[in-house]
């Protein structure tokens, strides 16, 4: 079995190609700057899938744009979404139907398609409400997908995932940055950490998890759209708390909250229901909460060590 993974070099990337080869899957990888296909490039697109045609594809390639960074030019985060998100969609979408039409497609959804929401829990029956650019193209991305599995009969699956960590998360994301600024407190290599909402609630995953999921999707015989998510959600100041523990630290002496950050973000809590997945696959997340948070503070020390 041959499998294309876009974006290989992300967390999610670097978990699933570990997964494949533990299979006996030949993986081709597409990371950024790959030399082997530019997938904005139809033709180097259609070339690849007719030279090499696999038998599953996994585009997980996404364009991420931190609401704390301080670019925030709405026309290039379009211009960068709608790259990723949707013309290389398009690009994988029509090789496969040329070139490989018995092939089957993974699609990398996010939550944030539900935007603000008004049920406690989201599921696949959930209407879209996309409030940020990012979850704009990645809504075209999903419809793209379902166009071409109902015109064209192809396999083409679609994982609506929440927010899923490891230590291989850059350090844009919050859960990163605490566990990094908890590790430099430790050392006092720093002094504090700022965080724009120690209240919100997030669900959060392990992308190790996750990265199976998006596998046993691919082996159903219906492609469908699936909810991936942990079951569970937790306050950012859970994470901090547990975080700074491990590492015998009090929080409360070091963390303080610049609701600037926000930038008037949404506060709607995304919780996600992936009892169909579950059902279907028998899909469980290994990882709990705590577990994940002492993965990523352990790495996260030895990364400190090892400078």
């Amino acid at each position: 079995m041959t499998a294309l993974i876009t974006g290989s070099d992300g967390q999610d990337g670097h978990y699933l190609s570990s997964l494949l080869a533990t299979k006996g899957y030949r993986v081709i990888g597409v990371g950024h700057g790959s030399p082997l296909v530019n997938l904005l490039d139809p033709a180097s697109v259609f070339a690849l899938l007719q030279r090499d045609p696999p038998q599953e594809i996994y585009h997980l390639a996404a364009y991420h744009h931190s609401a704390q960074d301080k670019l925030a030019d709405d026309l290039e985060i379009f211009t960068g979404s709608n790259a990723v998100h949707v013309q290389a969609t398009a690009h994988l979408l029509e090789a496969m139907r040329r070139h490989c039409p018995k092939a089957r497609l993974f699609f990398a959804g996010s939550c944030h398609i539900y935007g603000s929401v008004t049920t406690p829990r989201q599921d696949e029956s959930t209407p879209f409400h996309p409030e940020g650019i990012y979850a704009i193209t990645k809504c075209a991305g999903i419809e793209l997908c379902r166009f071409y599995r109902r015109k064209h009969g192809l396999f083409t699956a679609i994982g609506i995932l929440y927010n899923h960590e490891s230590p291989l998360r850059s350090l844009s994301f919050v859960s990163r940055k605490v566990v990094e600024a908890a590790v430099a407190i430790s050392r006092r290599e720093q002094t504090a950490l700022v965080l724009g909402d120690l209240d919100a609630e997030v669900d959060w995953g392990f992308a190790g998890d996750y990265a199976s999921a998006m596998h046993q999707i691919l082996q159903l015989d219906i492609p469908d759209d699936f909810v991936i998510s942990s079951g569970e959600h937790h306050s950012v100041r859970e994470f901090v708390d547990l975080a700074f523990r491990q590492l015998g630290l009090d929080w409360t002496q070091h963390v303080r909250v610049d609701p600037g950050l926000l930038r008037g973000l949404s506060r709607s809590t995304l919780f996600g229901d992936s009892s169909k997945l579950q059902r279907l696959t028998g899909w469980r997340p290994a990882t709990g909460f705590a577990e994940l948070v002492r993965l990523m503070v352990t790495a996260e020390l030895e990364r400190h060590g090892n400078r």
